[in-house]
């Protein structure tokens, strides 16, 4: 597997992430294949990448299952 550059990505805060800082992922947007995430607490830990595809499966089941849904 290749390195993801990651360096000038733009992060923003997850819709599920709770507004008082206590649990905040972060995902970036503007990468045309994948979707990184990572916890905003803890940047230098790096981020973990994930396919589109899988990532928006991901999002759709957490919809499904969510009471905010």
């Amino acid at each position: 597997m290749r390195a993801i550059d990651l360096s000038n990505v733009t992060w923003r805060a997850s819709s599920y992430s709770n507004s008082d800082g206590g649990e905040c992922l972060e995902v970036a947007d503007d990468l045309p294949s994948v979707v990184p995430v990572r916890d905003s607490k803890a940047p230098a830990r790096g981020a973990l990448v994930f396919q589109a595809s899988t990532w928006a499966a991901f999002v759709a089941g957490v919809r499904d299952e969510s009471p905010l849904g």
